[in-house]
């Protein structure tokens, strides 16, 4: 379970914060007493302490929570792969995650004391939606905002002759990432598989994950299904993932999947193999939140290049 290990303040930007007992989050404010407050979207920042052991400790100083000026040390959570828009609820408040990432000032104290900074690779920056307090040891809570569909495309699932293990399996996968609003089976009929989509994008999901039908067989028809119900192509996602899949196997070559966008809904094709299935989806989901944001038109500032 993840869990709050250290508050911390500082009186200034850029240098080393110090522990504290507990901390008053405002909102439109952040930290009551704390230099990065103010009416704008870094008004917290998060560190886990897996974070630190990736750390390059030059100085070889006591890498204490704070040292990175972060105001909450968090344990047990990877920050960096949550989605930007996800919710964090800690004790009775409430934090939105606005920023994975930052610029790295070399000369700020941190730097100069530390000799390096993991904040700018794996820190978060969260603005307060719920004021309250925050003390060691509270426990945090991730409710993820990206809803999805999964649409598992099979004859033999669909007549219950075989156990769909594929859906299951990338719901799993992104527990904590996104909300798996719906998951359904259909067969490998087109108009069904185009029905689906249509119905997904007009609830106004933000992914649909389809899994199967995407090969040379001759009912394979959800890349045929997909490209009749998208607006516009996003062909650089199945590039992406048969380019890495190639990596692994040489029947990568053998996808047809695609991908594309109607109004604000990205759908992606997924082979029908759990293993396969998991494996593409991880090729997707370090640019999941960024592909969410841009479609919604709330994509935030952006972090240097190379953070997530």
């Amino acid at each position: 379970m993840a869990k709050v290990v250290s508050v911390n303040i500082s009186q200034r930007k850029g240098t080393i914060k110090h522990p504290v007992e507990q901390i008053e989050l405002k909102v439109d404010w952040g930290i009551e007493g704390d230099a990065h407050g103010g009416d704008w979207h870094r008004q917290i920042s998060l560190l886990d302490l897996s974070s630190f052991e990736k750390m390059d400790n030059k100085a070889t100083v006591d890498l204490k929570p704070g040292i990175f000026a972060e105001n909450i040390t968090t344990e047990g959570i990877d920050l960096w792969g949550l989605p930007v828009g996800t919710q964090l609820e800690i004790g009775n408040t409430l934090l939105e995650i606005t920023q994975i990432g930052k610029e790295c000032h070399r000369h700020c104290q941190v730097f100069r004391q530390v000799g390096d900074c993991v904040m700018p690779r794996e820190g978060i920056f969260a603005k307060v939606l719920r004021e309250g307090t925050i003390k060691a040891g509270e426990t945090l809570k991730i409710i993820p905002t990206i809803r999805v569909a999964i649409l598992t495309v099979s004859d033999k699932s669909s007549a219950g002759d075989r156990v769909d293990l594929s859906g299951p399996a990338l719901a799993a996968t992104l527990e904590n990432k996104a909300q798996v609003i719906l998951q359904e089976i259909v067969p490998d009929e087109l108009e069904q598989i185009k029905a689906k989509l249509i119905e997904y994008a007009h609830q106004g999901l933000d992914l649909v994950f389809t899994t199967g039908g995407t090969g040379f067989a001759p009912r394979d028809v959800t890349p045929e299904a997909t490209l009749a119900v998208v607006d516009r192509a996003a062909p650089g996602i199945a590039e992406a993932i048969r380019s890495k899949s190639l990596e692994i196997t040489a029947f990568a070559m053998l996808s047809r999947a695609t991908a594309g966008i109607r109004g604000k809904t990205l759908i992606i094709n997924l082979p029908g193999s759990p293993k396969a299935a998991l494996e593409c989806l991880e090729v997707f989901l370090p640019v999941m939140s960024h592909a969410v944001e841009t479609l919604r038109g709330e994509a935030y500032e952006c972090a240097q290049p190379g953070a997530r």
